[in-house]
């Protein structure tokens, strides 16, 4: 029986893209092994969003490399994002991989493992969803759901339009029947996915047009799903009625990622972000109003291009003001054929670092002011396992996608409520209700 080993970086939706390349595998009888050195075939699936990720692969790309060598009949592939970009030097660069294939192309992997050919082969067409595919989940419970793919904007940073493609929503009945397999597998909690979903169904034919809210009122309707999240929203497509949803759909959990990138408007309009300070404030003040008790995180960007002390400041000013419950936060770092790599006034290294020191600061002191408001309350807490610093402890997330370490006896996949003793602003603690578990 043969085996194979994926190698993931990047985000959620190469998190759910690797699970649909496992499945496939196994569908096609092969096993997970623990290891690369005990694995037939060696798979990378890459991110290119950061150069960071560049860094990491290429590390491991070099003990795939001795791996091969020892053995010639190991099978060496790299998929994703950062494959896309390097379409057209991958085999020079790297003479070892057998098979590279873009995010749209994880089919063919399985062609090309089936097939007789023993040449280097490339798949880099746009083209089908991962999310067709059969998928091996991480946890039982909890299932990633890909609602489209690639995306329509033209931000200066991001390489993820040439990566990924065009923007192509799946159908809403095809998404509806997948929730309903997944509730009848056991899942309870679903992650929509999708590089802007709130966009979601705008290139849908006529009669089959769907909106996001009305996307999520459809996923709130199946059976036996307790909870809905999705990722990544825009700011400009932030519409009031997908922040009703929050308050009015049992589902969907008070949660809600929008993405800052800056608090200059100078900055966004430089990033071409189609949003400005005023705008995105609007959509923060709405969700207060809408939902007070939603858990609101972001992204951020420190040292883009022409970004200036005033710049920065006011990025502090909107960090401040919203108040979020936790932050991915980010020095530039420029993207080979982006707009932004080719932009002269770059922000010196040292500027960047001071910056982000200080963001983080404050990221961090208003993320533990507003986890204080958990302390005394008991929470509805979804298990996902052992706590990762004390394995006596078990691990779970609350609707607001805090994570909490907390004494109980549950089981993995089982809702219960924890009352709450202690925050920081990474993570919450407490202690099981034993009388109120939810079987």
């Amino acid at each position: 029986m043969k085996s194979y080993h994926v190698t993931t970086f990047g985000c959620q939706m190469n998190e759910h893209d690797s699970e649909r390349m496992k499945g496939m595998l196994e569908s096609l009888g092969y096993v997970e092994a623990p290891g690369r050195a005990d694995a037939d075939v060696i798979l990378f699936n890459t991110c290119s969003i950061r150069e960071k990720a560049d860094n990491r692969l290429i590390g491991h790309l070099g003990e795939a490399k001795r791996l091969k060598s020892e053995n010639p009949e190991k099978v060496v592939g790299i998929g994703g994002c950062w494959a896309q970009s390097l379409k057209d030097e991958v085999f020079d660069r790297f003479p070892f991989v057998d098979v590279a294939f873009g995010p749209g192309q994880v089919p063919k992997l399985a062609e090309f493992l089936t097939s007789d050919s023993i040449t280097a082969q490339g798949f880099f067409e746009f083209e089908g969803f991962t999310g067709r595919l059969p998928a091996r989940r991480e946890r039982e419970f909890q299932a990633w759901v890909q609602i489209s793919v690639g995306c329509n904007c033209r931000c200066a940073y991001c390489i993820v339009p040439s990566t990924r493609g065009r923007e192509v929503s799946r159908p809403a009945h095809e998404l509806v029947a997948e929730a309903e397999r997944l509730a009848a597998d056991g899942v309870r909690e679903v992650t929509l996915l999708g590089q802007n979903v709130n966009s979601y169904g705008r290139d849908l034919p006529v009669g089959e047009k769907v909106t996001f809210a009305e996307l999520l009122a459809m996923i709130d309707a199946v059976d036996g799903i307790e909870r809905i999240r999705y990722t990544s929203p825009h700011p400009q497509d932030m519409r009031e009625d997908v922040i009703r949803a929050h308050a009015e759909l049992r589902s969907v959990c008070e949660h809600i990622h929008l993405p800052l990138q800056s608090g200059s408007s100078r900055v966004l309009k430089r990033m071409r972000r189609t949003y400005n300070r005023e705008r995105y404030l609007d959509r923060a003040a709405l969700i207060r109003e809408h939902v007070p008790d939603a858990a609101i995180t972001t992204d951020i960007i420190v040292g883009f291009p022409g970004e200036t002390k005033a710049d920065f400041e006011e990025t502090l000013e909107v960090v401040d003001e919203v108040g979020y419950d936790s932050a991915f936060t980010f020095i530039f770092s420029p993207r080979r054929g982006t707009e932004a790599a080719e932009l002269e006034d770059q922000v010196p290294h040292g500027v960047k670092h001071e910056r982000m020191e200080r963001l983080v600061e404050l990221v961090q002191r208003r993320a533990t002011e507003r986890a204080q408001r958990f302390v005394g309350r008991e929470m509805e807490v979804l298990v996902e396992g052992p706590s990762r610093t004390d394995p006596s402890r078990l691990r779970g997330r609350i609707r607001h996608n805090k994570t909490v370490n907390f004494d109980g006896a549950a089981s993995p996949g089982e809702l219960v409520q924890v009352r709450i003793d202690s925050a920081t602003s990474t993570t919450l603690g407490g202690e099981e209700r034993l009388l109120a578990r939810v079987a």
